[in-house]
């Protein structure tokens, strides 16, 4: 009896928010899109986490970035000090956190991780998020496998998925306007979209602060009950 195959893809993300994950664990492959155009001021190198009840942004720091750059062509900063600034901020903001010395180490060694180069560096933090989560999700560089960057758009989804021989791609709610269902289906693929559920829990004293880091997540939530989170997203 055959079993279908999920596939998802997406550019890396810096500690992304919950729904990176839901979509992460809504697949049996993950590809990280990280030999498309790096984008500036977006979250590839960057998120945001509650600094004294509000959203504060932080930054990995990345030379000569530009949007005319991969990802994967990308490399950190030569100064290291940003490491220990981020690590004392987040220290900052979580250390009365229910989960903090739980999760401190994890993010520590995330964080700390050495390599020059931006894509190992995200591969790697996702990765060891994905094995605190508990998932099984097979996750890949696409700069490493697929031999296609002459493709673009719908194009090359589809080619990623013929190679790996995926029946269904599932793809952020953000997708709806660039994909085309009949094209995935003329393909043999089932086109599938993830639309994250709102997701509140205490957050200490305050208004909840939604969508942040799941950094955030992790330190407010034992670990049991983020996994329950990851199901709470409509696939459609």
């Amino acid at each position: 009896m055959s079993t279908s195959k999920r596939l998802a893809i997406m550019q890396p993300y810096f500690l992304p928010y919950i729904g990176y994950f839901q979509l992460i664990a809504a697949v049996d492959k993950f590809v990280v899109y990280d030999d498309v155009n790096y984008i500036k001021r977006g979250w590839i190198n960057r998120n945001r986490i509650l600094l004294n009840g509000v959203a504060h942004t932080f930054t990995v720091p990345v030379r000569h970035a530009s949007q005319n750059t991969r990802i994967c062509d990308l490399e950190l900063s030569i100064d290291e000090l940003w490491r220990s600034k981020l690590l004392r901020t987040l220290k900052q903001a979580y250390a009365k956190a229910p989960c903090f010395e739980q999760v401190s180490p994890l993010i520590d060694q995330v964080i700390s991780y050495p390599t020059k180069s931006l894509s190992d560096y995200l591969l790697h933090s996702l990765r060891v998020l994905v094995g605190y989560l508990g998932l099984e999700t097979e996750l890949v560089n696409s700069s490493c496998v697929y031999r296609n960057a002459e493709l673009a758009g719908q194009a090359r989804i589809l080619d990623i998925c013929k190679q790996e021989q995926a029946d269904i791609y599932v793809n952020p709610m953000g997708g709806v306007d660039l994909y085309r269902r009949d094209r995935f289906s003329d393909a043999g693929v089932t086109l599938q979209f993830l639309r994250p559920r709102p997701t509140s829990y205490a957050q200490g004293n305050g208004i909840h602060v939604p969508w942040l880091s799941i950094v955030d997540v992790l330190m407010f939530n034992e670990q049991a009950a983020v996994k329950g989170m990851l199901t709470e997203a409509d696939v459609t």
